[in-house]
């Protein structure tokens, strides 16, 4: 099995929710399935989260996992999904959480919100069953719709990138997000332009003839949201958002210091849990696949 340094351990477990439905990688509802089968039963199992897919693809899901052979791996545990919906689908969630609910398990809703009362809308339909993160935009302030997150229990995700060189947000306008989330106490989930370790010039699609464009790595983020919440400036920490060599960060059973600072393995451990989460990513194999020729593992 591999092994990583405890300290990186820590940061990657349940790190990765896959959603290998979604562009680029844009696979067939089989094939994805098949993939997180796959995945589920891998050395680094314990570093895959859920299942993403849009509300009006749950049928297909279940359709999908039926046909799985009856020895593929994960098929006797039950599937963590995180759902795409909106407030108006919470009936829609409830009937296939009541027919599928002992394989098949909905904990997370993915929405959008962009206003206060769309955040109360969200909150009042789906707060009360399931783990709801909401995307805001990044690109102006975000503390209030933070602040407006936090008073009522839900969580925030940022969109990281996309497959256009515009859908990634300034390093500052990812601080700003994380400093946000670090004051209100609010947990926060990623998405989009996450494949890669570390931050650097990648291909935006799987295209043979596709573009690139300046992509972070989900080391970048989780790293620095870990740091944050432990005290380091924000100032101090910019750079690390930025950051593309991997012998920068020196990591061990104690702790993971990048450039003099350092977050221990504890803290890493309790940024996991109440701040940084997750990121969605539409392949598994990639990250998992540049962390072992990055060395890091």
């Amino acid at each position: 099995m591999t092994r990583a340094a405890a300290a990186l351990e820590t940061l990657l477990a349940e790190l990765i929710d896959y959603a290998g439905l979604f562009p680029p990688a844009a696979l067939a509802m089989p094939a994805a399935v098949a993939n997180h089968a796959r995945y589920g039963a891998a050395a680094e199992r314990r570093w895959l989260g859920r299942f993403v897919l849009p509300v009006g693809r749950l049928d297909e899901l279940a359709a999908a996992v039926d046909a799985l052979p009856q020895d593929a791996p994960t098929v006797s545990r039950p599937w963590r999904l995180a759902v795409l919906a909106g407030a108006g689908d919470a009936e829609q969630l409830r009937a296939f959480g009541a027919a599928h609910g002992g394989r098949l398990v909905i904990d997370t809703i993915e929405a959008k919100a962009d206003a206060p009362e769309q955040v109360t809308a969200l909150a009042a339909a789906l707060g009360a069953r399931y783990t709801v993160y909401v995307e805001i935009p990044v690109r102006s302030d975000p503390r209030p719709l933070v602040d407006a997150l936090a008073a009522l229990g839900l969580r925030a995700k940022i969109r990281t990138g996309g497959v256009t060189p515009d859908a990634f947000p300034a390093p500052a306008e990812v601080m700003r997000f994380l400093e946000a989330c670090v004051a209100a106490g609010v947990p926060f989930k990623a998405t989009a332009g996450l494949h890669h370790p570390l931050r650097g010039e990648y291909r935006l699609t799987y295209a043979a003839d596709a573009a690139s464009g300046t992509m972070y790595g989900f080391l970048n983020i989780f790293l620095t949201a870990a740091l944050l919440r432990a005290g380091h400036a924000p100032t101090a920490l910019l750079p690390l958002l930025e950051e593309r060599d991997a012998a920068s960060l020196v990591v061990s059973d104690g702790g993971i210091a990048w450039r003099g600072l350092a977050v221990s393995t504890a803290q890493l451990a309790a940024a996991r849990t109440v701040l940084a989460a997750s990121f969605g990513s539409c392949s598994f194999a990639e990250p998992v696949d540049e962390l072992h020729s990055l060395r890091l593992l």
